[in-house]
C-alpha cells in the first residue's frame, strides 16, 4: 500500500492511494456469496443461483463498492496517523481499471485553516446599560391591560360608563360595519362584506376607509372613492379606484381593565396583589434588558472578530452550512404552510455571505476556545440551565427536559460557549459604556 500526499494550494490537498487489488480477494467471495443468498432468478430458487451468474450480475458492482470502501479507509487511518485536521469528507476519484492489479485513487479533500488571532486591545466595543423604574413598569402594565381590552357600545351606559356623550366614531373605537365596493358600477371579489369589525386608528385598513370611517354613528352610511395602491396584494383591483358604500352596525369604546388586585390576580399572580405584580413585571423587564444587551455585545464582538482574525476558510464548510441554510429555510416554509415548499426552489446562492459568515465565526471561535481554554464547563452549563428555568412554573421539570436531551444541552453549551468568548474579548478591548432608556433599547437591532 502506498500513500502520496500533493498540496493543490492554501487549504486544498490530493491524497493518492495505492493497494492491490488481491487484498480484496476475500471480502469479494464474502460480498458476493450475501449478494447470492437473496438474488432471484427465474428458473431458480431464491438463493439457489449458480456462482458464475452471481458474478455476472453483480461483480462489477461489488468491486466498484469495495474499492470505494477500501480506499475511504486507507484515506482515514493515514488521516489520522498524519495528524491532518480534515475540514470535510473527501472527494473520491478511481484512477485505474476495476480489474487493474493496482487499484488507484486519488482523494481531494480541503485541510483546516490556521487563524491569525488579531490584537483585540486595538478594538472597541459599546456594552449598553439600561435601568427599569416605575415609568417602565406602567407602560408594560399598559400593554398587558390592552391585552384584556373588551369593548361596550359607545352611549350606552354600563358597569364601566357610557364612553362619553360624542356617540362618534373616534380613533381607538371598534366598529362593526357593513360595506360594498365596486368599480365602474360593478361588484368586485372580496369588495363586499357584513358585521366586519376592526379597530380605528390600528392601521389595518387602507387610510381613505378608516377616513371616511372616523365621525359616523351607529346607523349612518357614507359612499367614498378608494384608490388601491398598484402594489396592492389583490391583483384584480391593484392600482384602481372603486366606490365604496359604509353603513356602521355599532360604535363600541374600549374600556381597560384598572390596575388593581384583580388585575394582578387575571395575570397569574395568586398572591401580593398589585405590588407583587409589578415586582414580577420588573423581573421580566430586567431579564429582557439583559438579554438584548448580551445580544447586542454578542453581535458587536462577533462582527469585530471577523475584522480582527485571518484565515482562508474551506469551500467544503462553507457549501455543507449553505445547503444547512437552505433545509432550515424549507423546514421554516413547511411549517407556516407554503404550498409545495418541500419541492420549492431554494438557490444556496442567497445563503452564500451568511454561510461563509457562520464558518469563519466558527473556525475563529474554535481556534479561541482551544488556546484561551474557553471550553463551557459543568457547572456554568448547571448555572445557566437554572436561570432559564428560574424563570417556568416548575423550574425542575424545565431542567430535567433540558438535560433529557443532548441536543438541547448543546445549545445551552453554545450558549455559554459565546458568553466566555464574550467575556474574554472584552477584558482585552475597549469597553464603552453607554446608558440609554428601555424604549431606546427595544428599537436596537
Amino acid at each position: 500500500m502506498a500513500v502520496q500526499i500533493e498540496n493543490l494550494g492554501s487549504l486544498d490537498r490530493k491524497m493518492t492511494l495505492e493497494f492491490a487489488r488481491a487484498d480484496l480477494a476475500k471480502a469479494r467471495e464474502a460480498r458476493l456469496a450475501k449478494v447470492g443468498k437473496t438474488m432471484k432468478m427465474a428458473g431458480f430458487r431464491p438463493g439457489k443461483v449458480p456462482k458464475n451468474m452471481v458474478e455476472k450480475q453483480y461483480g462489477m458492482q461489488v468491486d466498484f463498492e469495495l474499492q470505494f470502501d477500501k480506499a475511504s479507509e486507507l484515506f482515514f487511518e493515514h488521516s489520522k496517523k498524519e495528524g491532518i485536521a480534515l475540514a470535510g469528507q473527501p472527494r473520491l476519484e478511481p484512477k485505474s481499471e476495476l480489474d487493474a492489479d493496482t487499484i488507484v485513487f486519488d482523494a481531494y479533500f480541503e485541510v483546516l485553516p490556521e487563524v491569525k488571532i488579531g490584537d483585540f486591545s486595538k478594538a472597541e466595543v459599546t456594552k449598553y446599560t439600561t435601568e427599569i423604574g416605575d415609568a417602565e413598569i406602567d407602560r408594560a402594565l399598559d400593554v398587558l391591560r390592552k391585552q384584556q381590552v373588551h369593548y361596550h357600545p359607545r352611549g350606552e351606559a354600563g358597569p364601566h360608563g357610557d364612553g362619553g356623550a360624542n356617540t362618534a366614531a373616534q380613533n381607538g373605537d371598534q366598529v362593526v360595519i357593513d360595506f360594498v365596493g365596486k368599480i365602474d358600477g360593478v361588484e368586485f371579489a372580496g369588495g363586499k362584506a357584513e358585521n366586519f369589525e376592526y379597530v380605528l386608528g390600528e392601521g389595518r385598513m387602507l387610510p381613505e376607509f378608516e377616513a371616511a370611517t372616523l365621525g359616523l354613528k351607529a346607523g349612518e352610511s357614507k359612499s367614498f372613492p378608494l384608490s388601491f395602491p398598484a402594489d396592492y396584494h389583490g391583483k384584480d383591483v391593484a392600482g384602481k379606484t372603486a366606490e365604496f358604500t359604509i353603513t356602521v352596525k355599532s360604535v363600541n369604546w374600549a374600556h381597560l381593565p384598572v390596575v388593581d388586585d384583580a388585575f394582578a390576580l387575571s395575570l397569574g399572580v395568586t398572591e401580593g396583589g398589585v405590588a407583587k405584580m409589578r415586582e414580577e413585571v420588573k423581573q421580566n423587564l430586567d431579564r429582557e434588558v439583559k438579554r438584548r444587551i448580551t445580544s447586542l455585545l454578542k453581535n458587536e464582538v462577533m462582527d469585530k472578530l471577523n475584522e480582527l482574525c485571518e484565515l482562508d476558510v474551506p469551500k467544503s464548510l462553507v457549501s455543507s452550512e449553505q445547503d444547512r441554510l437552505v433545509e432550515g429555510a424549507r423546514q421554516d416554509l413547511i411549517q407556516r404552510g407554503v404550498p409545495n415548499a418541500k419541492d420549492a426552489p431554494i438557490p444556496p446562492e442567497i445563503f452564500a455571505e451568511q454561510a461563509l459568515k457562520r464558518v469563519r465565526l466558527g473556525l475563529i471561535l474554535g481556534d479561541l476556545v482551544k488556546l484561551n481554554k474557553l471550553a463551557a464547563t459543568a457547572d456554568q452549563i448547571k448555572a445557566e440551565i437554572d436561570e432559564q428555568a428560574a424563570t417556568y412554573e416548575d423550574p425542575k421539570e424545565v431542567v430535567r427536559w433540558f438535560y433529557s436531551n443532548p441536543g438541547r444541552l448543546k445549545d445551552i453549551e453554545n450558549l455559554v460557549l459565546e458568553d466566555n468568548v464574550i467575556k474574554h474579548f472584552t477584558s482585552l478591548a475597549k469597553v464603552n459604556e453607554k446608558a440609554i432608556s428601555f424604549e431606546e433599547l427595544s428599537k436596537l437591532n
